[in-house]
């Protein structure tokens, strides 16, 4: 009976062991203990670099969730450390990382940025980097006196000499329960007096050296990682990304504030961006922040430039049937009001002195149309003009544009252009 309970007892120890191991899995959380003190440690972490940053891939860095690594995007890491002081001026230090991704999901109201579980790599790489930090910095706690080089008085006795050696001498600590058995083979190794090479030998220090340039080579790449400069993040949520660098090009879907996208490539007026994978975009450009040392807009001519207000005048307003077969506002009442250049004699008006206008005429149209709810759906502006043409919106687009869920980018691709080719190939030629 006697033997049954211990064999019992045993059996539960190795459970509630295998139980508190698995739970440090689960909180990607890890430990080791070190002989220096805890002010020493926390000096070297304050001057250790790569605590966080942007993870080069998710593969190899966290453990795989309820999707497969490739819908996620933007992965980063950060990390946080513990430090307690050990027995005998020791100090236990303890890592834990979050790791971070937009995740891409097809229904896109289900994405969104979302914490995914380390796999180990990262904590035991810092708690590496903190060791070898460390290794200059001698094992004695600062709170215990160095040995003295002092003669000693002649009536002391051998015990006492034995005992101030003792207390002089540094303790040696245990490793953590949970501490990785490579750090600990080291350090039984190290107390080991040399021997001569043998090929096991060799080979393990081939293999030590590879690691280290494979760690070192991970090192770069985080440091490089940690301040992304290639990054475009979105100024006001409805900015629409486009499948073409064209005001009539269909919009992709609408981004949110503070979406970040990869920059590819950009002119005067358009930002091309990765979305995911193999997926491209296009954003206007002034809908974006771009990423440091790029301006947000592309510098214009130092000439003088006559406003918009100098260059147009409204030379008809009226309330009739839209003049077109655009379906928001076939068979319905609208605004309508006719713009003609002030100098006819002019070279013709660009597309954005002419957009600038259009703006102009539609925020001071919309508080008449917002009265008349039931009289007038929507305003049509028509430049006449051998370069000239018609832009409509209607009610709808207008109260989302002045409500501020709309951008300027994002008004235009909900209007109505007539001819589009036109107004599509000012873009193109103002984008050169």
């Amino acid at each position: 009976m006697r033997h049954r309970r211990e064999v019992t007892l045993l059996c539960l120890c190795a459970l509630g062991a295998f139980m508190a191991i698995t739970a440090a899995a689960q909180t990607s959380t890890y430990e080791r203990t070190y002989p220096q003190s805890k002010a020493a440690v926390d000096k070297a972490l304050k001057t250790m670099q790569g605590l966080a940053g942007r993870l080069p891939v998710l593969d190899g860095f966290a453990q795989p969730g309820d999707h497969p690594f490739e819908h996620y995007q933007r992965g980063y890491y950060q990390a946080a450390f513990e430090v307690n002081s050990a027995p005998g001026g020791a100090s236990r230090v303890r890592v834990s990382t979050k790791v971070t991704a937009w995740y891409s999901d097809p229904t896109g109201a289900r994405s969104g940025y979302q914490l995914l579980k380390s796999n180990g790599r990262l904590e035991n790489d810092l708690l590496d980097q903190l060791g070898d930090q460390l290794a200059s910095i001698p094992a004695q706690p600062k709170d215990h006196p160095a040995p003295s080089s002092a003669p000693v008085a002649s009536g002391a006795s051998s015990k006492a000499i034995a005992e101030q050696r003792t207390i002089s001498a540094p303790s040696l600590q245990l490793p953590a329960t949970n501490q990785s058995f490579s750090s600990l083979s080291h350090g039984l190794a190290s107390s080991q007096p040399p021997s001569a090479p043998t090929p096991e030998k060799v080979a393990a220090e081939n293999s030590n050296a590879a690691l280290a340039a494979e760690a070192e080579s991970l090192e770069k790449i985080l440091k490089g990682m940690g301040h992304p400069n290639n990054l475009v993040a979105v100024k006001k949520s409805g900015t629409a990304v486009v499948s073409a660098p064209s005001l009539t090009a269909k919009p992709q879907f609408l981004a949110n504030m503070h979406d970040e996208f990869e920059l590819l490539d950009f002119n005067a007026d358009w930002v091309h961006v990765r979305i995911s994978g193999l997926s491209r975009g296009w954003i206007w450009r002034n809908s974006v922040e771009m990423p440091e040392g790029i301006p947000n807009t592309a510098p214009r001519p130092a000439a003088p430039v006559r406003s918009a207000d100098d260059l147009f005048h409204v030379s008809r307003e009226e309330i009739a049937m839209f003049p077109g077969d655009w379906e928001p506002l076939r068979n319905k009442n609208v605004k309508i009001i006719s713009v003609q250049k002030t100098d006819e004699g002019a070279k013709d008006a660009g597309l954005d002195e002419r957009l600038e206008y259009t703006k102009f005429l539609l925020e001071k149209s919309f508080a008449e149309i917002s009265a008349k709810p039931q009289e007038l759906q929507g305003v049509v502006v028509i430049f006449d003009s051998a370069d000239g043409g018609m832009i409509a919106a209607t009610a709808a687009v207008l109260q989302q544009w002045s409500a501020g869920t709309l951008t300027d980018a994002a008004l235009w691709h909900q209007c109505f252009f007539d001819p589009p080719e036109t107004l599509d190939s000012a873009a193109a030629s103002g984008s050169k």
